[in-house]
Parts: structure tokens; C-alpha cells; sequence
């Protein structure tokens, strides 16, 4: 008799342990389900909107500075070229910066043992890097239907770039994560640190022609080689042999196990802050 109670026990947890195992799953499709109605809005086409809203501000800023800078420093179309820099410079700064408010923004959800930070940070990278996959399509498919730009776009090549610029952007992210659940401060400072990002990442002017000493201090800005590698793959003449892809991939990797460690070791104790 004990033999079989216990054999019928077994039988009764097996099912409960195979649903489990998909917990975090679900847990990542509930919470990826969570940011589409919450920032897009509780309607059929809110997604759209969040496809919508950057790609029309990079329409928006490519045509005016479109006016004001006619001649490139590389190609004849300045509309492409200003495209090149700001699609991965923003993507970048997108989900870098919804990467770093995942616990705060899940916070009260994280309460709940069924949902971990980390699924609140595999929700936000999956749902902005999907997002902006769609921006980058729309823009570069856009510009390079309706304009006579010259170039030769490269899948490989603005593959390679978009993934640098992700794995910035989520290294960024995760170690900002912590900072700002960890000290309030640093959210500002880090607002202020990173403003020049937009006139230093080579949206207006290419690496090459960057005077020394600055070339050499500008090099370890991981988003001038996001940015050069997307131009060599759209431009076939451009070199670019300063780009470093190991350079850029060995800072964010870095960055995220640093970011992952310190969240393992102090999630809790930032939860009940």
C-alpha cells in the first residue's frame, strides 16, 4: 500500500513539474503582451504606432537636415547617408534605455515568484529589438525606393551592424539597470553624460576625416563603428578598416555579465528598496 501512495504522488506532480518548465515562457510572452497594450495603447493598431512614431521622426529629421546638408562627405545622397547613423544610433538609444528600466517598470509583477528579472529583461530586449528591426526595414526600404541613392545595401553587412548596436544597447541597458534601481541619481547623470552621443556617433561626419588626437579617443566610442559598419555596407567605395566588430561585441558582452552578476547577487535587496 505505501509503495503505491507514493507511486501515485509521483504521478500527480509529474504533470504540475512539465507545465513549470515552460513558466519563464509564458512569463516573457505575458510581460512582451504587457508592453504592447501599456506603451501602444489597448488597440488593435497600437503596435503600429510604436513601428510608426520613430520611423516618422527619422523621416522627420532626415528631411530637414536633408535640406541643410546637401553634399555628404561620402555618395551624393545625404537623405541615406544621415539614415545610415541615425537608424542604429537609434536603436541603440531605444532599447538601451527601456533595457535599463526593466525592474522599474516591473516592478510590482516581480513580487510575484512565477516572474523573474530576468523575464522582465528578455521581454523588453525581444520587444524593442523586434521594433526596431521593423524601423530599420521601413526606413532604408523607404529611402532607397524613392530616391536615387547610389548605393549597393549589403543584408550580411546591416545584419552585422544592427546586432553590434543591439548588443551595445542591451550590455548599456542591463548594467544601467542596476545603476538606476540602485542609486536614483545616476539616472540623471547618465542623462546627462549621454546627450553629446548624437553629435559624436558619426550621424554628420565620418570617422575618417576626425583630426588626431580626438580620432583616437572617438575610436573607443563603441556607436562609430555601429555606425561605420552600417555605411561600408551601404556604400561599396567606403573602407572603413577602422571598424572593430570584436571591439564592439567584447564591450557589450562584457557589460551584460557584469550587469547580470551584480542583479543576481542584489535583485532582492533592490525589489524591497
Amino acid at each position: 500500500m505505501p509503495s503505491t501512495s507514493t507511486s501515485a504522488q509521483e504521478n500527480l506532480l509529474r504533470p504540475v513539474h512539465k507545465q513549470r518548465s515552460f513558466a519563464s515562457f509564458r512569463a516573457i510572452g505575458a510581460l512582451i503582451l504587457r508592453e504592447m497594450s501599456t506603451t501602444n495603447g489597448r488597440t488593435a493598431h497600437g503596435y503600429l504606432w510604436a513601428v510608426a512614431e520613430p520611423v516618422g521622426g527619422i523621416i522627420l529629421l532626415t528631411m530637414i537636415f536633408s535640406i541643410g546638408f546637401r553634399s555628404p562627405p561620402i555618395g551624393t545622397n545625404f537623405a541615406i547617408f544621415y539614415a545610415t547613423g541615425l537608424v542604429p544610433f537609434m536603436a541603440y538609444m531605444s532599447i538601451s534605455g527601456k533595457v535599463a528600466m526593466s525592474i522599474q517598470y516591473s516592478k510590482a509583477l516581480l513580487a510575484y515568484p512565477a516572474v523573474t528579472f530576468m523575464d522582465a529583461l528578455l521581454a523588453r530586449v525581444i520587444f524593442n529589438s523586434v521594433t526596431q528591426i521593423l524601423v530599420a526595414y521601413l526606413i532604408f526600404t523607404g529611402v532607397y525606393l524613392t530616391q536615387e541613392t547610389r548605393t549597393d545595401p549589403q543584408i550580411t553587412g546591416i545584419a552585422l551592424s544592427m546586432l553590434m548596436a543591439f548588443t551595445t544597447a542591451v550590455g548599456i541597458g542591463v548594467i544601467n539597470c542596476f545603476l538606476f534601481a540602485a542609486f536614483a541619481w545616476w539616472q540623471f547623470v547618465w542623462s546627462i553624460l549621454t546627450r553629446p552621443l548624437f553629435l559624436i556617433s558619426g550621424l554628420f561626419f565620418i570617422f575618417d576625416n576626425v583630426p588626431q588626437p580626438f580620432q583616437d579617443y572617438l575610436w573607443f566610442n563603441p556607436l562609430i563603428h555601429v555606425v561605420g559598419q552600417m555605411r561600408k555596407s551601404f556604400y561599396p567605395s567606403y573602407v572603413g578598416d577602422y571598424v572593430s566588430p570584436i571591439y564592439v561585441f567584447g564591450l557589450g558582452l562584457t557589460l551584460i555579465a557584469l550587469g547580470l552578476a551584480l542583479l543576481i547577487r542584489y535583485h532582492r535587496d533592490l525589489l524591497h528598496s
